[in-house]
């Protein structure tokens, strides 16, 4: 599963609706509502959980993702040395990260992407990739664009 920043993942793109995606994926091992009344997906099989927001028509505009299989790059994340990770993405030129701990993880944020790497004891252990957010601080929503 290709991970493609500013986008989404695999075949997910921001601003998706919900039968979008499970015309690709099918349905949803949990379907659910946050407190913010924002529909969740969860994919056990995929280890992803999709947020469709509730104030933008339930498009779809965050991805947190577990998988193994995720690669940014062309390079495997999870499970690997966050030092070994953010060497890979100088070359593409990200390198700016915000830092953040609770108790044994730690948050590596990349505002310019919308990426959050989740580490526990110093291995990627989730990845979050949210929609972007333009410069009239409205969502670039990425699906149906040519």
């Amino acid at each position: 599963m290709k991970i493609n920043p500013k986008n989404g993942i695999d075949k997910l793109i921001f601003g998706m609706k919900q039968n979008d995606v499970t015309a690709i994926y099918g349905k949803p091992d949990r379907n659910y509502k946050d407190e913010d009344d924002n529909v969740i997906f969860a994919y056990n099989k995929l280890k992803m959980r999709l947020t469709f927001y509730v104030e933008e028509e339930f498009k779809l505009g965050y991805i947190v993702a577990s998988s193994p299989e995720m690669e940014l790059f062309g390079n495997k994340i999870i499970n690997r040395k966050i030092s070994e990770v953010k060497k890979d993405l100088v070359a593409k030129g990200i390198t700016k990260f915000t830092q953040e701990e609770f108790d044994t993880f730690e948050n590596y944020f990349n505002e310019e992407n919308w990426i959050i790497f989740q580490t526990e004891f110093d291995e990627v252990v989730k990845f979050e990739i949210g929609a972007i957010i333009n410069q009239k601080d409205e969502f670039d929503w990425k699906f149906g664009k040519k």
